[in-house]
């Protein structure tokens, strides 16, 4: 016995913390102190120490409950380069999985490296598990997942490759999930949205992309950082519980949502460096938690007042590199402690040169990106050198071009004289034309546009406006419909405009009004009446648009329908056949020349004016922003002028577009107006009939004298067999706009001829 009482004496020297700890976890801290190639803040473990009981030290924690180590932290030098090459991750996890009892295992900045074992999956009881700043790669274990009871996982700074590990799913625990400034890549997998318990989900400085999946029933998540990645286009939809919210450098587009100010919670908003555009809603600036916002790098539109409240608690505010308007909020430029305001390259009213010059701001506000401020004065005069140099030269070619169409023309009118008359000619639709060609075709228009004289398209102030319209006075009144109010209006250059106002109600969404904006700055064609720009006017206390002001060219030569029944001149035949073949042009350029095209666009001789050179415009085309709104005062299914013909009219639009133009084209031949619907089929059948009678004078009781006297039969044929095409009863049975403005030149050819020949006295035809 006295032996033995020895013995265990000295083993209790040797192994003091063997009674507090088992002998294999004991050793096995020494052992991961050997395999981390023993680092100074370790120097205190030997096998003389208690290490459940040793001094506090801010590296290194270890918690023991009942014999067992439950937590192990070690923090390195944040600067720790990799471990040896000898050292083995497989033997380190070997060794941590002798401690079965872990529940937060922490090991950060120490210089492991290597591809993660899945042995992780035998430390069961795991609740956090931190392996940050290693040098650790591969794809992320899928054996986590077997640890059920794991709530935190942090494996940010390393080089985890793949995506996002779908299988988090499984871990009904976890409460925080930070990935971050890995090598992550691909989407954000639809799993992540039965995480209930998640709080915060970090995945900044990777590689991920695409579109987020509705993350509204996390009511629990608090903090969403996207900060780095390649996710978007739309805004994230989210709990009302968020109180930090980091989208920056993402590819995030469209409007902010109007829910984002009922966020009361939200103490940091960081959408920076995206492509939001839109009104700012500045009601961000008194929310009561905020105190971080960040907006800088977008294109964000909105009128600032002095007067606006701000969060007394706000201590970052970055406005930067916006399209902002107005003033500063005297809320942010009061002198508080510690806050930090940026509002550079804005339109603000100051006075210093942090703003973006005036005339950028007058034709920019629209402009899809901003040019760099670096770009040199002298590579804008050389372009501009260029374009003129090239100019000069396409004009060269241009005037040479146009004299040899000129006697080709004249060469095929004679051939064409002789040869029998020609029956309407059928083409195969070739469908809708791919994006590229009609991106191409919308160039093509656009390059065109600079010998036209129409300007370019741009934003408008509201005060350029009311100057133009002396405050909209009753003078500059042309006349109200369903599509708003219309002025007219003098800019400052002198040029006249059409201005019409639509007014918005509250509840009217303005999320897709940039949408609208971008494919109405496109409508700008010789045969359309052309949009030059646009002005947005808000509310006050919630930035969102109130009126909508779409500005037109003016054009003041009379509709149609005067120039042919009414008290306007009289439009001789040829002169007929041209407006008939630009409004087809128009037509044509409104369903295929632009992306989306533009249908059902209400066609009628009231709607299409001549200017002083008698083109033909349409002015009134389907323009969906108008449309929307409109949809707003429809009740059951008839407007509120009780009109059912909107009805059935976005069905098959295309063809309502011949047909209208059928009309059209009946009033030109019988110079006839045409107001109710039943009387299209009626004097369709009598000039059918009429053209097949003996005798000049029951032919000219349908067709207009003057049309009568001075056309070619050939050229009326052709133009009538086009017209009853378009108005047949089957959608199908109608020609295309093709086939229409192939007949119709074809008559303009015929003509022509016949005017040569018989030195016709009337008056000279538009040159096409």
């Amino acid at each position: 016995m006295p032996s033995c009482l020895l013995f265990f004496s000295i083993f209790l020297l040797l192994f003091p913390f063997s009674t507090q700890l088992q002998s294999s976890q004991a050793w096995s801290l020494l052992r991961i102190q050997r395999l981390l190639n023993y680092p100074p803040f370790l120097s205190n473990w030997n096998n003389y120490t208690d290490i459940c009981y040793a001094e506090p030290n801010p590296y290194v924690t270890v918690v023991c409950y009942e014999e067992s180590i439950t937590q192990l932290q070690i923090t390195g030098n944040g600067t720790s380069p990799p471990l040896p090459r000898n050292f083995s991750i497989n033997s380190f996890f070997t060794t941590l999985t002798r401690l079965p009892n872990l529940k937060v295992l922490s090991l950060t900045s120490l210089g492991l490296w290597g591809s993660m074992p899945t042995k992780i999956s035998r430390l069961s009881s795991l609740e956090i598990l931190n392996m940050s700043s290693n040098f650790l790669y591969g794809i992320i274990p899928p054996e986590i997942s077997d640890l059920k009871s794991l709530q935190t996982l942090i494996l940010d700074h390393n080089m985890f490759t793949g995506s996002f590990p779908e299988w988090v799913s499984s871990l009904s625990l976890l409460a925080v999930v930070s990935l971050k400034n890995n090598t992550l890549d691909g989407p954000l997998p639809d799993s992540v949205k039965s995480l209930d318990s998640l709080r915060v989900l970090d995945l900044s400085l990777n590689s991920l992309s695409g579109p987020l999946p509705d993350l509204k029933g996390l009511t629990n998540l608090q903090v969403l950082n996207l900060e780095g990645n390649y996710f978007g286009p739309d805004f994230p939809s989210l709990g009302k519980k968020v109180v930090t919210l980091i989208l920056r450098k993402n590819r995030f587009t469209g409007g902010l949502p109007s829910d984002l100010t009922s966020y009361y919670m939200l103490e940091r908003l960081d959408i920076s460096y995206n492509r939001f555009v839109g009104p700012f809603m500045p009601s961000l600036l008194s929310l009561p938690s905020m105190r971080y916002l960040d907006i800088a790098g977008n294109r964000l539109t909105g009128m600032l007042f002095q007067n606006m409240s701000c969060n007394y608690g706000l201590a970052y505010v970055d406005l930067s590199s916006n399209l902002l308007t107005g003033s500063l909020p005297a809320c942010l430029t009061s002198n508080l402690k510690n806050r930090v305001v940026l509002y550079s390259a804005n339109c603000l009213a100051l006075r210093d040169k942090s703003q973006h010059p005036n005339s950028f701001c007058l034709n920019q506000a629209f402009a899809v990106g901003i040019l760099p401020h670096k770009q040199k004065k002298e590579s804008v005069h050389k372009t501009t050198v260029a374009i003129s140099v090239v100019a000069a030269v396409a004009g060269a070619i241009l005037l040479v071009g146009l004299l040899m169409v000129f006697f080709l023309r004249r060469a095929n009118t004679r051939k064409a004289m002789k040869r029998p008359p020609r029956r309407l000619i059928v083409h195969a639709s070739n469908g809708y034309p791919s994006k590229l060609l009609a991106d191409a075709r919308y160039i093509s228009q656009t390059m065109k546009l600079g010998a036209l004289g129409v300007p370019s398209y741009r934003s408008f102030s509201l005060e350029e406006l009311e100057a133009a319209t002396n405050n909209f006075e009753s003078s500059s009144y042309m006349g109200e419909g369903l599509h708003g109010q219309m002025y007219r209006g003098r800019l400052n250059d002198g040029s006249l405009v059409a201005i019409r106002c639509l007014k918005l109600k509250r509840s009217h969404s303005s999320q897709n009004f940039n949408r609208h904006i971008e494919l109405i700055s496109k409508l700008r064609y010789r045969h359309l009446v052309s949009a030059l720009g646009h002005c947005f006017e808000y509310y006050l206390d919630d930035s969102t648009v109130s009126r909508l002001f779409l500005v037109f060219e003016y054009v003041s030569n009379g509709t149609l329908r005067s120039n042919i029944s009414g008290g306007g001149q009289k439009l001789t035949w040829t002169q007929r056949i041209s407006a008939a073949i630009g409004v087809a042009r128009g037509i044509q350029f409104l369903h295929a020349g632009i992306i989306p095209g533009l249908f059902s666009n209400d066609i009628k001789a009231t709607n299409i004016l001549l200017d002083q050179n008698l083109v033909a415009k349409i002015s009134s085309y389907n323009l969906p922003v108008l449309t929307e709104n409109m949809k707003s005062e429809v009740v059951g299914g008839i407007s509120s002028n009780g009109s059912k013909e909107h009805i059935g009219r976005a069905i098959g639009g295309d063809k309502v577009d011949i047909y209208d133009f059928g009309v059209v084209l009946l009033e030109i031949i019988t110079g006839r107006p045409i107001t109710l619907h039943i009387d299209v089929e009626a004097m369709k059948d009598q000039l059918q009939a009429s053209m097949t009678a003996d005798g000049a004078a029951r032919k000219m009781n349908m067709v207009d004298s003057l049309v009568y006297k001075g056309c070619c039969k050939e050229s009326l044929q052709t133009v009538i067999e086009v017209c009853s095409r378009c108005l047949s009863k089957e959608p199908t049975d109608r020609p295309s706009v093709e086939d229409v403005l192939w007949n119709l030149q074809f008559a303009a050819q015929v003509q022509d001829a016949w005017r040569g020949d018989s030195h016709s006295s009337e008056g000279s035809p538009i040159i096409l």
